[in-house]
């Protein structure tokens, strides 16, 4: 009479509050000793605070047999509180779930409404194949029930039991549909039965046909909204088999469309109209332009008006799958959707990312990028700043003055994750098919330069995995260093441009990277293959071989070390190749230390691990030494005798890297080539390469002590050219704020100080001589720029006074005579000629469209010149997720509900196991006991042979000497054993097989002599 309710349970709970786990195992001891009551009342009460605590995560899996018993009560209280508790507890493997078929089976033909509706609604959670098969029969006859919510919940439970039981809906299927088709069904049946279909009609939508007529009449006619949607999913799946559909359902989902004030109902039919194929097929073209136009501006309306955040990221959806069939469409609504990409909500920003990659093109890609990189600037600011103000933090922490107030408009710095790909898709949309978006080539250097400055440092699982063998671990910076190094060999006509940007980045990076610590930056490995392959075209080879040089000793990847090292040789010969300067004293000493110096910095990398990295490190050693004993034998010019640098300087070196100019190659050329015939890849290199190796690392070598130039490698040299600083502070009388030019707006945005400055002074030096060009008045006081302004100056002086602007005379024959000249003057500014991009080569001719040059062909290959690559290493394959039943549906595809006859490979595994385990029992009980009956018929007929004096019969097998046979007898059972040796020996028949031919000879000798009968039935039973 005193026990504790529920809520008396729940006012403990939070009256015990740090307490709860002890006030908890208390109550869990109260509920184990009244659950066990014969009170019923007291039984489901601790049966409903078990289930409570069972919602807190403590199991109750030991009350099942008591949950059992409180569901068996007559009172609907009562049994309603043990439908739930086996709900919550319940498992497809409890043991309690068999005792429960007949409970459920009674409870199913309840008279009572409210009863019927208890095992209905737990169904779906307890279900088995075997509890399905049982039950099955007890459910259909409710779907004829005269209460619509017995009916609508039959209908969802007997698509629960086909989930597991697939034979369960053919069965059904007959009653389901006639209730459909029953206009006088009450709406919510009928609702149900739209949602059962729908979610069978995707997996197969072509037996759901015949429905169309009625689909539709419910479309039409229903005022439901839901119902609505899920009619209009279902038409999505039918109208590819049906193209006759689309005339048909395009009135209603434009008006549906125009009318409803619903935004889910709004989206669906978009949706539907998008999936079912309408957009993109049809004859009536004007029709479909017509839906198109109403979709985009309505999804316009989804993205711009509401501030919803779901219903933006719907309608990015929405427009991702309409870009491909109207794409014009969807450019126009650019407006609105480069907005989202500045969203606070990450996933709508990488949706409206998708979208601008597919609607990219030649006219738009320059607002699209240049957006995207005031994102990124503005993210590598704030993170500065935010690194700066908590190293100020900690400078200050003592005085208690190191807060900072945060400006509200400031920019929240980007996930790194969010970084890269968004790095990623800029490159991917300008290098779209073999850049044709790409009008503007410095513009897109400028970028380049930008992006390595602003990229993440790869993480420390990229540190650590090896590049070589997994191509997905290149960090972003390397593919940005790969871009710039495909624009170099590509685009012949902005190569010095590309190079120059190489060789700022290699200069900066080496001043910006502390000398003790290692560098990290993946680009460096493209950078200085530009360097290096075009040395001739950079600003002061000598300035990059020093920065190079610096920083090959702190460079901790092999791959970038092998590339540094073939650069370096290239460099030096183009410092020192030079065969028309002079041998002099000066010339002679600088190289000695040059030479020096690279000797220096590349004998560690003789010992590297690495073989790639030891075996170049070698082989340059010796030849720089080579040339070093050269150079310092050869005698220096004099005033009297001219001497010639060493042809290794001049000659040798030099003819090592110059030949056939490196281009693009094809992706998939590589796999067009043939593999020599006598090419053995398992065969070791040296028969005892071990031992070999062993040896080597045996080796002492001595250690080299401080030489003469000790001091030299130790100093940094002087910076010169581009090393000494950035761009605007080598410029004369730079201003200190640099306005916005109208021609690149914005560039000032999302480009560093000196890529803008230097843009505007290669600008200004085009500009020049242009009389229709502006410039700065400021920016040009040491010249002047057009005939115009030497008037002004020699007139007016240094004060510009507009009143006393001269007249000039207009002499068309002087000018006609000038002409020419004026034209050669004006030359340069020519419409800029079209860029011409190099195709990638290939072999044979294969060219993209050769299966084998592709590389989509190739799993696990992936192209650095491919703009789909980086989406495609994300894009990898992820698990199928289960359903929210935790079911999977797919058993379901393969089941016709017009066709009569059972599949051949089965629907429930479970129940056909069962049945074949069943099967192979019965079988072998069957022979059993058919063995026994011939056994038994056979003493019978033996006895039926018996004469009046009676015979002994054995019963025991191996009892050989009961029977006392005379010598006949004897010679019988002789020749009887002899004879079963030999059928043994021919290959050994069944057991049955043999007592059959064992019976039939003895038949056959019954009347021969009784004597010998007897010895073959005694035979037997042995």
């Amino acid at each position: 009479m005193f026990e504790k309710s529920l809520y008396d349970l729940i006012r403990g709970l939070r009256n015990h509050k740090g307490n709860e786990k002890e006030y908890i195992q208390n109550c869990l001891k109260e509920c184990r000793s009244e659950i066990r009551s014969s009170d019923m009342d007291l039984k489901a009460t601790a049966l409903l605070k078990l289930i409570y605590l069972e919602m807190n995560g403590h199991d109750m899996s030991w009350a099942s047999f008591h949950v059992l018993e409180v569901m068996s009560s007559q009172k609907y209280h009562q049994k309603r509180v043990g439908y739930l508790g086996a709900v919550q507890s319940f498992r497809p493997d409890t043991d309690v779930l068999m005792m429960a078929t007949n409970l459920l089976k009674k409870d199913l033909a309840s008279s009572q409404p409210t009863t019927i509706t208890l095992p209905i609604a737990a169904l779906p959670h307890l279900v088995t194949p075997s509890l399905a098969l049982s039950l099955l029969g007890d459910l259909l006859p409710r779907l004829t029930h005269s209460h619509a919510s017995i009916k609508k919940k039959t209908v969802v439970t007997l698509y629960r039991l086909a989930l597991v039981y697939p034979e369960a809906l053919r069965a059904a299927w007959p009653k389901i549909k006639e209730r459909l088709m029953d206009k006088e069904e009450d709406p919510s049946v009928t609702a149900a039965i739209v949602n059962v279909v729908c979610e069978l009609g995707w997996r197969r939508p072509q037996d759901f046909l015949p429905l169309a007529p009625r689909l539709f009449e419910l479309l039409v006619d229903s005022g439901n909204n839901w119902m609505a949607i899920k009619l209009i999913k279902l038409f999505a799946t039918l109208t590819p088999l049906e193209p006759r559909l689309v005339r048909k359902l395009l009135p209603p989902l434009t008006n549906l469309i125009k009318t409803t004030p619903a935004m889910s109902l709004l989206y669906e039919c978009i949706n539907g109209i998008i999936q079912g194929g309408i957009l993109g097929d049809g004859e009536d073209f004007s029709a479909r332009e017509e839906v198109a136009s109403l979709c985009v501006s309505k999804l316009r309306g989804m993205v711009s008006v509401n501030s919803d955040p779901n219903l933006k990221y719907v309608a990015l959806l929405a427009f991702n799958r309409i870009v491909t069939t109207h794409p014009m469409l969807v450019a126009e609504q650019e407006d609105v959707i480069l907005e989202c990409i500045d969203s606070e909500d990450i996933s709508i920003r990488i949706k409206a990312l998708d979208l601008v990659q597919g609607m990219v093109s030649s006219d738009n890609l320059l607002s699209i990028v240049s957006r995207l990189m005031r994102q990124l600037k503005a993210s590598s600011s704030a993170l500065a700043q935010q690194q700066n103000g908590l190293e100020d933090l900690d400078d200050s922490s003592d005085d208690g003055s190191g807060r900072r107030a945060k400006s509200p408009e400031q920019a929240v710095p980007l996930p790194d994750d969010y970084t890269v790909d968004v790095i990623g898709r800029i490159l991917g949309m300008c290098s779209q098919s073999n850049y044709a978006n790409v009008i503007d080539f410095d513009w897109y250097i400028d970028v380049l330069t930008q992006l390595v400055r602003i990229a993440p440092p790869p993480s420390s699982r990229d540190l650590d995995s090896d590049s070589s063998s997994s191509p997905k671990s290149v960090d972003i910076s390397e593919k940005i260093g790969n871009e710039l190094r495909n624009v170099a060999v590509k685009v012949k006509a902005v190569r010095p441009a590309a190079v120059r940007a190489a060789e700022l980045i290699i200069s900066r990076l080496n001043a910006d990277t502390v000398s003790s610590h290692p560098v990290v930056a993946g680009a460096l490995k493209p950078l200085t293959f530009v360097v290096g392959e075009y040395a001739f075209q950079l600003s002061s080879a000598d300035d990059t071989l020093r920065n190079l040089l610096s920083l090959v000793p702190r460079v901790d990847y092999p791959e970038v070390l092998a590339t540094c090292l073939q650069s370096i040789p290239k460099l030096f010969a183009s410092v020192a190749g030079d065969d028309q300067a002079l041998w002099t004293s000066e010339r002679k000493s600088s190289l000695s230390l040059l030479m020096a110096r690279v000797i220096h910095v590349l004998e560690p990398l003789t010992q590297h691990p690495y073989l790639e990295v030891q075996e170049r490190a070698v082989e340059f050693i010796e030849l720089l030494k080579l040339t070093a004993e050269a150079a310092s034998g050869q005698a220096p010019s004099t005033d009297e005798v001219q001497q010639d640098a060493p042809l290794l300087l001049t000659q040798a070196i030099p003819s090592l890297f110059t030949g056939w100019e490196l281009n693009s190659v094809a992706p998939g050329a590589q796999y067009n080539v043939p593999i020599p015939s006598g090419l053995d890849l398992d065969e070791p290199i040296h028969s005892n390469l071990g031992s070999l190796l062993a040896q080597a690392d045996s080796l002492m070598l001595p250690t080299q002590g401080d030489d003469e130039f000790e001091t030299y490698y130790n100093q940094r040299p002087e910076p010169t050219s581009i090393s000494s600083g950035p761009a605007i502070e080598r410029l004369v009388d730079a201003p200190e704020e640099v306005s916005s030019s109208y021609q690149q707006a914005g560039e000032e945005s999302y480009l560093d100080a000196d890529i803008v400055a230097r843009r505007k002074a290669e600008r200004r030096e085009r500009n020049k001589d242009d009389p229709f060009y502006i410039p700065d008045m400021s920016s040009n006081r040491t010249g002047t720029s057009t005939p115009i302004h030497n008037i002004l100056q020699k007139e007016n002086g240094p004060d510009l006074d507009i009143d006393a602007i001269p007249i000039m005379s207009l002499d068309l024959e002087k000018l006609s005579v000038s002409g020419p000249s004026r034209q050669q003057a004006h030359q340069p500014r020519q419409p800029r000629q079209k860029i011409v991009i190099e195709a990638d080569e290939t072999l044979g001719g294969s060219g993209g469209d050769s299966g084998l040059s592709t590389p989509g062909l190739r799993p696990g290959y992936d192209s650095e010149n491919n703009s789909d690559s980086f989406n495609l290493s994300k894009a990898a394959k992820k698990p199928k997720q289960k359903s929210l039943l935790q079911f999977n549906s797919s058993v379901l595809g393969g089941l016709s509900l017009t066709d009569e006859q059972r599949p051949d490979d089965g629907f429930a595994h479970e129940r056909q196991q069962k049945e074949e385990a069943e099967m192979a029992q019965a079988m072998k009980e069957v022979q059993r006991l058919r063995l026994e009956m011939q056994r038994a018929n056979e003493r019978i007929q033996v006895a039926q042979g018996v004469p009046s004096e009676g015979v002994a019969v054995v019963k025991k097998k191996k009892k050989k000497k009961v029977v006392k046979a005379d010598e006949g007898e004897g010679e019988v059972v002789k020749k009887k054993k002899k004879k079963k040796a030999d059928e043994e020996g021919d290959g050994g028949e069944g057991v049955v097989k043999k007592k059959k031919m064992k019976k039939k000879a003895r038949v056959v000798k019954l009347d021969e002599d009784e004597g010998e009968q007897v010895g073959k039935s005694i035979d037997e039973e042995r």
